[in-house]
């Protein structure tokens, strides 16, 4: 919460607003919910996918990749694209979007139909994190933005609490379909109530995100931290994915057993955002260095303790302390090294994010078909130690 607020106070305060809209800011928090779930949902339901369509657990773990890569595109696109609609036609059109998403992967006959579907909420993604700041300051005064953008992340972290275990559950009593299905009416509710509580958000000129994005990467300081922000999601995200099949044939765990630990790790992401901010204080690179250096040897030891399930899930549940606070640390960066171009600054971040859960959940999957779980932490674990000491000489360059 701190460095949110920290990251806000940095951002222009050229936009007024005329009365606070705080029921269009929880029906954007409930639509984060709705979006988390949907990205992240194969994550628990991979086994039965992959049986279900008769592809390998590896292609299924694909469909997290594609929704990053279209994720990329859109955070990079789409205010160009968009031009002057109205921002609130564009969101109920991005949810709406999110719905037809959900209804495709259920149905799916085939593989391809599923990465159509995954493609789709890929665009839901990139757009609306894209603009999440920038909306969220067109609802409230600029004194309460802080306040919006905790109900925004509140989103994002009660879906990453429940929805690894509620998928892996729903999977277990109603089928995979069945579990996709559940996400439908939950885009209706939200579509309903954005159109309800949102107001109109005209734009009076198009502005040039895309030119500022990559300006941006000139500076030595802002490269060297965008390339640390890729390399450690890409390293988290190569182990991440595939937890479920690692669960179900090393330590042996049934889909009930499975479901817990799932829980395990969302709890302890909960926990990990509520206490990050007061760790940042203490000192901001060395948070950001000691998390994917933890996260390492998490990896590292998963490997030799695999068959034992106690000690795998107290692995896992510091993996999920540690791995879900990430990102707010990233955000305080982002506020500190670019306080005059923060909004620049967050569409980049998204675009590195997204690209590089795509690019560590597609190198996670082709070794994990290729030489089994092994090789496929080790990677992760190599790509968490690179990006542990891009940190550190992050951290020793001066900035322009």
């Amino acid at each position: 919460m701190n460095s949110i607020q920290t990251a806000v106070e940095d951002m222009p305060t050229n936009i007024g607003v005329q009365s606070a809209h705080w029921s269009g800011v929880f029906a954007m928090g409930f639509c984060v919910f709705a979006l988390i779930a949907s990205e992240f949902l194969p994550v628990s339901l991979l086994t039965p996918l992959a049986a279900d369509l008769q592809v390998s657990e590896g292609l299924i773990g694909q469909g997290i990749a594609i929704s990053g890569a279209f994720a990329v595109a859109t955070s990079l696109l789409i205010s160009r694209l968009a031009g002057n609609m109205d921002r609130k036609t564009l969101l109920l059109g991005l949810t709406a979007l999110m719905g037809v998403s959900g209804v495709l992967i259920a149905l799916a006959p085939n593989y391809a139909i599923y990465m159509v579907g995954r493609a789709l909420i890929g665009v839901v993604v990139g757009g609306f994190w894209s603009m999440s700041a920038a909306t969220a300051m067109r609802l409230v005064a600029n004194a309460d933005v802080p306040r919006a953008l905790a109900i925004f992340n509140g989103g994002n972290a009660l879906a990453t609490v429940i929805a690894a275990p509620l998928g892996a559950w729903l999977g277990a009593m109603i089928g995979w379909r069945g579990a996709f299905f559940c996400l439908v009416p939950i885009a209706l509710i939200a579509f309903i109530w954005q159109w309800i509580s949102l107001p109109s958000m005209p734009i009076a000129s198009k502005t040039e995100i895309s030119r500022g994005l990559f300006s941006l990467l000139r500076q030595r300081l802002v490269a060297l931290g965008m390339l640390g922000v890729g390399v450690f999601f890409m390293g988290q995200f190569a182990l991440f994915t595939y937890l479920r099949p690692f669960l179900e044939t090393i330590t042996r765990l049934d889909v009930a057993q499975v479901t817990l630990v799932l829980l395990v790790i969302g709890l302890a992401g909960f926990i990990g955002t509520l206490i990050i901010g007061r760790v940042i204080k203490r000192g901001l690179y060395q948070t950001l260095i000691t998390i994917p250096l933890l996260m390492a040897v998490i990896a590292f030891t998963l490997i030799g303790f695999g068959h034992w399930p106690v000690v795998v899930i107290g692995l896992l549940g510091c993996w999920g302390l540690v791995s879900t606070a990430a990102p707010v640390g990233w955000w305080a960066w982002l506020a500190r090294t670019l306080p005059e171009d923060a909004e620049a600054g967050g569409g980049l971040i998204v675009a590195t994010i997204q690209l590089s859960i795509a690019l560590g959940s597609t190198l996670g999957g082709l070794l994990f078909d290729w030489n089994g779980y092994q090789t496929t932490f080790v990677a992760s674990a190599s790509l968490l130690l690179v990006a542990a000491a891009l940190v550190f000489v992050t951290a020793h360059t001066k900035p322009h």
